[in-house]
């Protein structure tokens, strides 16, 4: 491959990555850092000198391929259709199935709803409340049903724990003996998945791709993925977690998942609150507590402060993070800070890529009143990275939305990265430095308001809050 023609790939991290890595082996790339333990997300071939390739969460690809920024991509069907739900005139090929990675997605029910079937969906009359990581697709599904009523609940991840109480349907990717579980049916199937090579319609068209292509292959599956033969049978020593029945007068609490859940314990049982189950090796998301009243569910922390202002949740364990991303975009929802547990401190802030002679708020300005194009802004904090930019006058930008690995995009996909960071490690790790500051956040319990003010749990959850105070402060 000539140095002066350049190919970009985008290569998915997490699941797919070990499958990915032993494909690209066998095609001998050369790409000897594409493995699990990598620090940095830029990698070269050994054997193709003009191919760049970078680590992305799998999410991301769809979109940095169809807007242009990388040539070839591998991700997962179901990330490549919930673009293209939305947006079908994305500048997409999808070349080819890759062979693995497979997995279906479905539409699921929880047992207790009395719902089986496609048919009984389709003559409820109230509004059904749809769950889960993929809404453009979710919305697809509802639609082409053609639901009377239904509204759309986007989630970080975690939908199989939403039915009954917070959904009606979710719409997950899995297999038969998880949603058993938790109490769940699947009533539909939405999409079979696997691995696939995608292309930018402009690079397939304009680039030759043909060397780089031809080294993958050509035994590999073309086509859609097989159709699924039906849900398979579920062994009865399968463990099946509580279903969560939440009586009339309940306080519903969110708990999260991931790397919190340790200090999550730490603070309940300093408040004597034993939760048995949590953090689950098994995966269950809903424990419980020897608090009488309290039901409890094992979310993303993301997702709470959404879930307790639409009333699913009446406390939840969060961050003042999240909080403030939700309150950007809702000012006026019914979700407040009610204690901070001061525990999970990091810090928000501004990043550039340190070959960017810029070393403040003020000379970033500069610099993007010197440029004719908007700035790039990369962030999973989309609401907080918009009210930044505007507060401090930036000029033409553009908010890119990320999940995840997002000091990846500096400096070719984005000049100017919103992120939280403990020690700023990571982000000098990856040629990056700090220009600002926005604001430090901890774990912190919110609650909705309305509930803080029933009559029926007002005064359970002030003597839950108040429990976590002594505890936070003893």
């Amino acid at each position: 491959m000539d140095r002066q023609f350049q190919v970009k790939v985008a290569l998915p991290k997490g699941r797919l990555l070990a499958q990915t890595a032993d494909l690209l082996q066998r095609a001998d790339w050369g790409l000897t850092d594409y493995r699990e333990s990598a620090r940095l997300y830029r990698l070269t071939s050994q054997r193709f000198p003009g191919l760049l390739a970078k680590m992305f969460h799998e999410k991301d690809i769809p979109i940095q391929v169809a807007v242009g920024n990388y040539d070839l991509g591998i991700c997962r069907l179901e990330w490549v259709e919930e673009l293209l739900a939305k947006y079908p005139a994305s500048a997409l090929v999808k070349v080819k199935n890759l062979g693995y990675g497979e997995g279906i997605l479905y539409a699921v029910v929880s047992r207790s709803w009395g719902v089986s079937t496609v048919e009984e969906l389709q003559v409820r009359t109230g509004t059904i409340r749809i769950a889960g990581e993929y809404p453009n697709l979710a919305e697809s599904f509802a639609l082409n049903l053609r639901l009377k009523k239904f509204s759309i609940f986007p989630l970080w991840g975690a939908a199989e724990v939403y039915p009954p109480e917070s959904a009606d349907l979710a719409v997950v990717a899995g297999k038969a003996a998880e949603f058993q579980r938790y109490g769940l049916v699947p009533v539909s199937n939405v999409l079979n998945s696997s691995a696939y090579l995608i292309a930018n319609e402009r690079s397939w068209v304009s680039k030759d791709l043909n060397k780089v292509l031809a080294s993958i292959g050509d035994g590999l599956v073309s086509g859609l993925p097989p159709s699924s033969p039906g849900v398979e049978t579920v062994p009865e020593s399968v463990r099946r977690y509580s279903t969560g029945e939440v009586a009339e007068g309940m306080v519903r609490l969110a708990l999260p998942d991931g790397h919190q859940q340790q200090h999550t314990v730490n603070l309940l049982s300093k408040a004597r609150i034993q939760v048995d189950d949590y953090p689950s090796p098994t995966g269950n998301r809903r424990p419980v507590a020897n608090v009488p009243g309290v039901a409890i569910k094992v979310i993303r922390p993301q997702d709470m402060p959404l879930q307790v202002a639409c009333g699913n949740f009446d406390l939840a364990i969060t961050g003042r993070d999240w909080l403030r991303e939700h309150l950007y975009r809702f000012p006026s929802s019914p979700v407040t800070e009610l204690l901070d547990l001061k525990f999970g401190g990091v810090r928000v802030v501004a990043a550039i890529s340190n070959d960017l002679s810029v070393n403040d708020v003020y000379g970033l300005r500069q610099f993007n009143g010197k440029h004719p194009m908007p700035l790039r802004i990369a962030s999973e904090y989309v609401n907080i990275a918009d009210k930044y930019a505007r507060d401090n006058h930036l000029g033409m930008y553009r908010v890119i939305p990320t999940w995840g690995a997002s000091e990846a995009f500096l400096p070719e996909d984005a000049d100017l990265l919103i992120e939280n960071t403990e020690t700023g490690g990571t982000l000098a790790r990856h040629n990056l430095k700090i220009i600002d500051t926005l604001f430090e956040s901890t774990a912190c319990l919110v609650g909705n308001t309305d509930s803080m003010n029933s009559p029926v749990i007002g005064q359970k959850i002030k003597s839950i809050v108040n429990i976590l105070r002594q505890a936070v402060e003893g």
